[in-house]
């Protein structure tokens, strides 16, 4: 085997062909062999074992959240030249450590009740009927394009109160921003991505001053701060910067969620029988989907002070990427991890929402807009299948495990 290939500090690279694909056989070897390593294509020390990562979870004094979403603390001067006219990105819940965190965190669990979600079901149902109304008759579809971005695209429109009619232009923006997070893009193209970011800063700071005017039952509503008239304990840098983490969570992890679902099922006939003929069995069925292929890679932290992981010192100043989808089948923490087994009686136990203060505050949303996505599509589209006359596409993204495209195809 070659020297890159028995190297795996330089051959780990979640956006090459072969760990889009299945990343799963060099993450075991990295928990064997490396668990902790420094990447110099990416200049960040990678976390792949569940204790180390739940350590480092938990640890916000040692560990830093700000700049979590980033995979390079700087961006290309080119790239921050046109950032510079954008607020700070560090402002958002995810993004923040404490005591900022419990302050922004307070005002998300006022908008993300259990209430509010719970009270959420029959639009998500008829949402999800509507989509399913718009292809069920051609027999085929690209799951993804047709159903698993509009649905929680929708959802999250719906929250914050923007028209559904913007969701195309918010997911561009969105994609922009998510492109300008994983920063291995050609240089021209995060340029033109972060003229998005702008424009996505721009959009959410009128909405917000539009909800100052005129104040409405919506999350942006609960997002106007104090300074502006408003409840809420937030900069409005930090209202604008939290509006636009909220879309972009509120609709990659549930996407993820449901294409990572259908995948894994339909390539497990047996699993697939048991959950089309006992529904019930959904909502553990799901978990495991985000045990075995959780939506988000992982997230970066910004060492602190000198910090040993598994024997190894991360040094001070030093970034670090804590890997989720490596912990999610760590051998010490699941039986047969990369068996997928919806009846796992530890599924919960997966990293996919994170640890710690920063359990992501949208994942009971995430869950319900999961478990009525599949109910609709077993209830709607017999013979479930995947087509085998069109491959998959994997979204090349560092921070995000899901599909660009997946062709499904039902019996009419």
């Amino acid at each position: 085997m070659r020297r890159a290939m028995n190297d795996i500090s330089t051959h780990f690279n979640p956006m090459a062909p072969d760990q889009l694909h299945d990343p799963y056989p060099l993450y075991a070897r990295m928990r064997r062999e490396r668990p902790v390593f420094y990447s110099p294509m990416f200049d960040l020390w990678v976390v792949t074992r569940y204790a180390d990562i739940s350590e480092v979870e938990k640890d916000t004094a040692r560990f830093s959240s700000v700049g979590a979403l980033d995979a390079r603390a700087e961006p290309h001067p080119e790239v921050r030249a046109v950032l510079a006219q954008a607020y700070p990105r560090f402002l958002s819940l995810v993004q923040s450590d404490p005591p900022d965190h419990a302050r922004v965190r307070a005002v998300f669990g006022r908008a993300l009740s259990a209430q509010r979600i719970a009270a959420m079901e029959p639009t998500l149902r008829e949402t999800a009927d509507a989509l399913i109304d718009g292809f069920i008759r051609d027999g085929k579809a690209d799951l993804i394009q047709r159903f698993a971005y509009a649905l929680p695209g929708f959802i999250i429109c719906d929250l914050l109160g923007v028209p559904r009619s913007d969701m195309e232009q918010l997911k561009r923006w969105s994609d922009d921003k998510t492109l300008l997070m994983s920063a291995t893009a050609p240089i021209e193209q995060q340029v033109q991505s972060a003229h998005g970011f702008i424009a996505m800063e721009r959009y959410f700071r009128e909405q917000l001053h539009e909800r100052r005017r005129h104040p409405r039952e919506d999350l942006l509503t609960l997002l106007v701060p104090q300074s502006m008239g408003g409840t809420a304990p937030l900069s409005e840098q930090e209202a604008v910067c939290n509006a636009m983490d909220l879309f972009a969570a509120g609709h990659e992890t549930t996407t993820g969620l449901i294409g990572n679902g259908l995948w894994l099922l339909l390539n497990a006939p047996e699993q697939w029988k048991a959950v089309r003929e006992d529904p019930s069995l959904l909502p553990n069925a799901l978990e495991e989907v985000l045990r075995m292929e959780s939506p988000i890679r992982g997230f970066f932290r910004t060492v602190m002070a000198d910090t040993a992981l598994s024997g190894v010192t991360l040094p001070k100043g030093s970034r670090a990427f804590i890997l989720y989808a490596s912990g999610n089948r760590d051998e010490t923490q699941f039986t047969e991890p990369d068996r997928f087994d919806i009846h796992r009686a530890d599924a919960k136990k997966h990293l996919a929402f994170g640890k710690g203060i920063h359990f992501c505050v949208g994942a009971q949303l995430a869950k319900l807009e999961g478990r009525i996505a599949f109910e609709q599509l077993l209830r709607r589209l017999p013979g479930l299948r995947l087509r085998t006359d069109e491959a998959p596409v994997f979204r090349p993204y560092f921070m995000l495990r899901g599909f660009e495209h997946l062709p499904i195809a039902w019996d009419v």
